[in-house]
C-alpha cells in the first residue's frame, strides 16, 4: 500500500523540485540584450528579476540594467555583457560562473522583441507557484513541530501567504490633467455611505465631509473612565446597525455578554443597570423597547471579537478573510496598548511597529481603521484638563501615523459638579487634509451611549 509523501518525516523526504520556466528566462535574458529598455519597462509592471531561478539570467539582466544607463539608445549586445559580468566575477559580487562570451552569442540569438510581456508572466507564475510550494512545506514543519502553537503558527502562515503573490508597485505617472474630471466629479457630487461611512453624530459628520473615509487610520484617546469603549462601540453601531455596513470590533477589555448589554441599552434606551440587574421585565415599556432593539440589532453585519490577546498577524488574517467573504469596510479595536507586542527593543519601538501595521492594514484593504488608544497623566497633572494629541502614550509613531485624532474629553469626570455635567466634548487635533476643532456631545452613561446634544 502507497503512502502519502507527506506522512512520513520531512527530513526523509527527497528534495523537492521547484517549477520554474528556463525557456522563458533565456528569451528574456537575450530580448534584455537586443532592448535593454524592457528592463524599466517590466520593473514598471511588477516584474521581479529575483524571480529568475536560472543565476546566469538573472546576472545578465542585472547587467544590462547596469548598462543601460550608458547606452541611451540601440542595442547592448553580448560583448558589453560579459565584460561586466567578468568585472563583476572578479570583484567577487558573482559567486557562480557567469556566461562566457561564447555562451552570450549563443544567447543572443535566442531573442524575441514585443513578446517580452508574454515570458515575463511566465516566469512569474512559475516563480509564485514555487513561492506557494515552500509556504506549504513550511507550513508542514510548522504542523509537526513540538511546540506548535495554534494562535501564533497559523496566524503568522496566514501572514506568509500574503506574501506568495508579489503586488506590483505601479510607478506609472499622471499628468495633472488626467486628475481634472475626478476633481469635478467629487465636488458637485455629495459623498454617500458607498463612499463614506457615517460616524453617527452630525457635526462630526459634517467636520469629515461625510464620515470615514477608506484607507484611513483614526485614532480615539482618552483617560480611563472616559468612556472610550462606548465611544468606540457607538461608531460600531451606527456603521452597522443603523447603515449595514460590514463592521468588526475588536475588544481586547470587555467580554461578549457586557458589549451585548452595552448594545442593546443604547439600542433600545433601556437603563444598563436594569438590564445587569435582571429587572427590566418589572418595566413594561422598557421590555417592548428592548424587544425592538433585538429585532432591529439582530441582521446587523457587527462582527464582535473578544479575543484577550490579539496579533497584529491574527487581526490582519481576520480582516482579509471579512473584506473577502463580507465586503468589510470598518474595523475598531480595542484597544492599542492592549495589543500583542511584536518583539522590539523597547516598548515604544513596538507600539510604533504595530500603529504602522494598523495603518497599511487600513491602506492595503481600503477600510477605516479606529483605533482606541489610553492617554497618559498629562490631562490630570494640568491644571486645564484638556487633553492634547501628545498626552498619547508613546505619541510619537501614532500621531504620525494616523489621519485623524480624536480626543474625548468629560469635564464632569475631575468635577462632578460641574455645569456641563452629561456634556462630552470630542477634540479633533489632527485631521489630515481636512479642518480640526471641537465637537460637545451627550454622554448618557446609564444608555451606554454618546449622541448628538440635539438628541437631548
Amino acid at each position: 500500500m502507497s503512502t502519502d509523501m507527506w506522512d512520513g518525516p520531512l527530513d526523509d523526504q527527497p528534495a523537492m523540485a521547484l517549477p520554474g520556466d528556463p525557456e522563458a528566462e533565456k528569451i528574456l535574458a537575450a530580448t534584455a540584450m537586443q532592448r535593454p529598455g524592457i528592463v524599466d519597462d517590466l520593473a514598471m509592471q511588477g516584474f521581479d528579476p529575483a524571480d529568475f531561478t536560472d543565476d546566469r539570467y538573472r546576472w545578465v539582466w542585472f547587467a544590462v540594467e547596469e548598462l543601460a544607463t550608458s547606452f541611451k539608445e540601440g542595442e547592448i549586445r553580448y560583448l558589453p555583457v560579459a565584460r561586466q559580468l567578468q568585472a563583476w566575477r572578479a570583484e567577487g559580487r558573482i559567486a557562480s560562473v557567469p556566461l562566457a562570451e561564447a555562451d552570450l552569442r549563443t544567447l543572443y540569438d535566442h531573442a524575441q522583441p514585443g513578446s517580452e510581456g508574454y515570458f515575463a508572466d511566465r516566469v512569474t507564475k512559475k516563480a509564485i507557484a514555487a513561492r506557494l510550494i515552500a509556504h506549504g512545506h513550511a507550513s508542514i514543519l510548522r504542523g509537526k513541530s513540538a511546540a506548535f502553537d495554534p494562535d501564533e503558527d497559523v496566524a503568522a502562515s496566514q501572514a506568509e501567504l500574503d506574501g506568495v503573490v508579489r503586488v506590483s508597485s505601479d510607478s506609472e505617472t499622471t499628468l495633472v490633467g488626467d486628475l481634472l474630471a475626478g476633481v469635478i466629479e467629487r465636488a458637485t457630487t455629495p459623498p454617500t455611505n458607498d463612499d463614506r461611512i457615517p460616524t453617527g453624530f452630525i457635526d462630526l459628520d459634517e467636520l469629515l465631509c461625510g464620515g470615514w473615509a477608506p484607507g484611513q487610520m483614526v485614532v480615539v484617546g482618552a483617560r480611563p473612565a472616559m468612556g472610550k469603549t462606548t465611544f468606540g462601540l457607538g461608531l460600531a453601531r451606527a456603521a452597522a446597525i443603523r447603515h449595514g455596513i460590514p463592521t468588526l470590533f475588536e475588544s481586547l477589555e470587555m467580554g461578549n455578554a457586557e458589549l451585548g448589554n452595552s448594545i442593546v441599552s443604547a439600542e433600545g434606551q433601556v437603563a444598563l443597570h436594569h438590564i445587569k440587574q435582571g429587572v427590566v421585565g418589572e418595566d413594561v415599556s422598557a421590555t417592548q423597547r428592548m424587544a425592538r432593539a433585538v429585532a432591529k440589532i439582530q441582521p446587523a453585519p457587527l462582527h464582535i471579537n473578544d479575543e484577550a490577546n490579539l496579533s497584529m498577524p491574527t487581526l490582519r488574517a481576520r480582516v482579509r478573510n471579512l473584506v473577502r467573504t463580507e465586503g468589510l469596510r470598518l474595523v475598531v479595536v480595542d484597544y492599542l496598548q492592549l495589543m500583542q507586542a511584536p518583539r522590539a527593543e523597547s516598548r515604544q519601538v513596538a507600539v510604533s511597529e504595530m500603529s504602522r501595521q494598523l495603518k497599511l492594514l487600513a491602506k492595503e484593504f481600503q477600510i477605516t481603521v479606529v483605533v482606541l488608544a489610553q492617554l497618559n497623566r498629562g490631562p490630570e497633572q494640568r491644571t486645564e484638563k484638556r487633553p492634547m494629541v501628545s498626552d498619547l502614550r508613546e505619541s510619537g509613531a501614532i500621531e504620525q501615523d494616523a489621519d485623524i485624532v480624536i480626543l474625548l474629553h468629560r469635564e464632569d469626570a475631575y468635577e462632578k459638579e460641574s455645569p456641563r455635567a452629561g456634556e462630552a466634548d470630542l477634540i479633533i487635533g489632527k485631521h489630515r487634509g481636512g479642518p480640526t476643532g471641537t465637537i460637545t456631545t451627550a454622554f448618557q452613561g446609564h444608555y451606554a451611549r454618546f449622541v448628538d446634544m440635539a438628541q437631548t
